[in-house]
């Protein structure tokens, strides 16, 4: 059961209205994901289109708090590395560092998004059951449309990656690439 009507939904999906979140595609997180090919033609293709219809793009990136802050008991000593060359960011794409699994938490993106009235945050990247569905529900409560990218999306666990996308699918719109550069083409 679902408690909005997704074929309505889609429509509020524009070009002028829209960003393309690009989450921690980072070099130790591509490379350890179960269909890394795939991903990555799939989000180049999302990408181009977000070009060519001029939708920005944000990317996101890991970043550890500096040592004297980080809580011990979460102090990891994991390198992202930068994020991959083959989609790498452009002039006039933004590239936000952050430090929780929420693109909201210690971030001025919501403040840029309600500056230029983008209603629409279409979701891509690394891991789709951790930092994608944590900021997309999270867009969702502050009143967001969240879109997630179902092929543009992934995980190094790939279980845990379907029951994300079975999850958000009951809450808001999990689209194929198609049905996304349709709606921003239009």
């Amino acid at each position: 059961m679902s408690w909005y009507n997704f074929e309505e939904l889609k429509k509020l999906i524009r070009k002028d209205n829209s960003v393309l979140v690009v989450w921690d595609v980072q070099e130790a997180l591509v490379n350890s994901i179960f269909n890394r090919e795939e991903f990555l033609q799939k989000l180049s293709e999302l990408i181009s289109a977000a070009r060519k219809y001029n939708v920005p793009i944000v990317y996101t990136k890991i970043t550890p708090y500096p040592d004297r802050f980080q809580n011990p008991a979460f102090r990891r000593s994991f390198n992202p590395g930068d994020i991959v060359k083959e989609v790498y960011p452009q002039p006039g794409d933004v590239v936000l560092n952050k430090n929780t699994p929420s693109i909201f938490v210690g971030t001025n993106f919501e403040l840029m998004l309600r500056n230029v009235g983008i209603t629409t945050i279409v979701f891509t990247g690394i891991a789709t059951d951790i930092g994608v569905e944590t900021s997309a529900r999270h867009a969702q409560a502050l009143g967001f449309l969240p879109v997630i990218a179902k092929e543009a999306v992934s995980s190094s666990d790939k279980s845990a990656h379907e029951r994300s996308l079975q999850n958000l699918q009951r809450l808001m719109l999990v689209l194929d690439n198609k049905d996304i550069i349709e709606r921003w083409s239009s």
